[in-house]
């Protein structure tokens, strides 16, 4: 056979096997690579390492201040533990002191000032996690307190803010509210949200023969531990080597904030020449790392007789907490994605990244999407309220179309639009209009059923 022929040949069955791949794949159960290991206990993970008999364990003491100016810290209490290898603060970082991931405004541990409850101030390592931790409580700290910024709602009145704010404008939003036929505005709270993965933040240090180091961590992101490590020990970023074979669980709260504990551990091994663990124990993982970003929300929106939108305007005032980390790409996402499924029409949409004396928030899977869809969300049960109409009709209403009403409120053409012909085929599948008359009805026997009752206790 000659070579063409065989490369025919081969292009021919690869286009069968990738055919029967593509109609067989769907559906089918397809086993996680690590299955076997999670189910069987095989898996490990950070913890899992043996232990080297002159390992040492870092406890941070954090502030309890929401913000105070550090007048004093006294680490030599500390020493009066048993196994205690050293006490350390921002003054014994050999390199960089900050580990924004963007923006400057995180120390590894705090300078002249506190500026959240849970922040770290100093990082005690001794023979084991206990008296790391009773040692690290013996410091003595001296703060003078300064008045905290605690409200997202506080800190968008006062413009309190991490970062400058954007604006997304098209047309004439204030003209077309003024002559809508009809207006409402409200305002909407978002909750922020813990990530709880299952194993902590967790790092552990293996100083190399070269100056460098080891770094087994949990991290969504083991290039920039790499880059932050090696800033603050000041040695190039090819001395770091990170290992990182698996998490047990992340969803965005590893993806920065994962460099604190390998940091704390780099700056213990290279001063001490020993390898150092940090494994934070729950309730200080959840007081030292931020959160899915809480919003506060205020809309103004015009809208005719069908609920189809006229014009708005909105404020999404993203809760940054104390200090940048991602928050402008999480606050523009939620921008980005204001208009979900719906045109907008004429629009103003401004994000504006609050500071408030908390821990800095910081990424979590839809990465300020899902903030920005609830607000959009919001507005649409807001108006079938106000109009007494179906929030389906309403929401199909405002759809983006397919030929014209299909420019976003950042000028992007949407395109495969097949919004309504998903809905339909979900309202017929669902059987939502029968089922929504049928709740009515039920509804309307309900207040009738207690409207009944209550003349009856009247009468008696």
């Amino acid at each position: 056979m000659s070579n063409h022929h065989a490369v025919e040949k081969t292009q021919a069955e690869l286009a069968e096997l990738f055919a029967k791949d593509l109609t067989t794949g769907v559906g089918r159960s397809v086993k996680h690579d690590s299955a076997a290991k999670h189910v069987s206990g095989e898996a490990q993970y950070i913890d899992d390492r043996l232990e080297f008999p002159n390992q040492l364990h870092v406890y941070a003491r954090l502030s309890d201040r929401a913000h105070a100016k550090i007048i004093s810290i006294d680490t030599k209490p500390c020493y009066a533990f048993e196994g205690v290898r050293i006490a350390i603060t921002h003054k014994d970082v050999p390199g960089l002191k900050d580990i924004g991931p963007l923006l400057p405004g995180d120390p590894l541990l705090a300078i002249d000032d506190v500026q959240f409850v849970g922040q770290p101030v100093l990082a005690v390592a001794a023979k084991d996690l206990e008296t790391a931790r009773k040692a690290a409580m013996a410091a003595i700290i001296e703060y003078e307190d300064l008045e905290p910024v605690l409200d997202v709602v506080e800190a968008l009145r006062k413009r309190h803010f991490v970062l400058d704010s954007h604006t997304h404008q098209r047309g004439d939003s204030a003209g077309a509210l003024a002559t809508a036929e009809h207006r409402i505005q409200g305002t909407l709270h978002i909750g922020g949200q813990e990530h709880f993965y299952l194993e902590t933040q967790i790092s552990s240090v293996m100083p190399t023969e070269d100056g460098g180091m080891i770094v087994y961590c949990s991290t969504q992101n083991p290039t920039e531990v790499q880059k932050l490590v090696a800033e603050v020990l000041d040695v190039s970023m090819n001395k770091i080597v990170v290992d990182m074979r698996r998490m047990g669980g992340g969803f965005g709260g590893k993806e920065t904030q994962a460099a604190s504990p390998a940091c704390l551990c780099a700056v213990i091994a290279h001063l001490t020449g020993q390898p150092t663990k940090m494994r934070l124990p729950r309730v200080e993982d959840m007081l030292m790392t931020g959160k899915r970003h809480p919003f506060y929300v205020e809309y103004d929106v015009g809208f005719d007789s069908t609920g189809r939108l006229h014009g708005i305007a909105l404020e999404l005032a993203g809760n940054c907490g104390c200090s940048p980390d991602l928050s402008a790409s999480i606050v523009d996402r939620a921008m980005f994605h204001a208009d979900n499924s719906y045109y907008l029409g004429d629009a103003t949409i401004n994000g504006h990244r609050c500071k408030t004396n908390t821990a800095s928030n910081t990424a979590y899977r839809g990465f300020g999407g899902p903030q920005g869809m609830v607000a959009i969300e919001e507005v649409m049960d807001a108006i079938a309220r106000h109009l007494g109409l179906d929030p389906l009709a309403v929401r199909k209403a405002n759809y983006y179309g397919k030929t014209e009403r299909n420019v976003t409120h950042y000028y992007q053409t949407v395109e495969h639009n097949m919004l309504e012909e998903m809905t339909a085929e979900l309202e017929e599948s669902s059987q939502y209009a029968e089922r929504r008359e049928a709740t009515i009805a039920s509804r309307l026997a309900l207040t009738g059923g207690l409207a009944l009752t209550g003349l009856l206790m009247s009468r008696t």
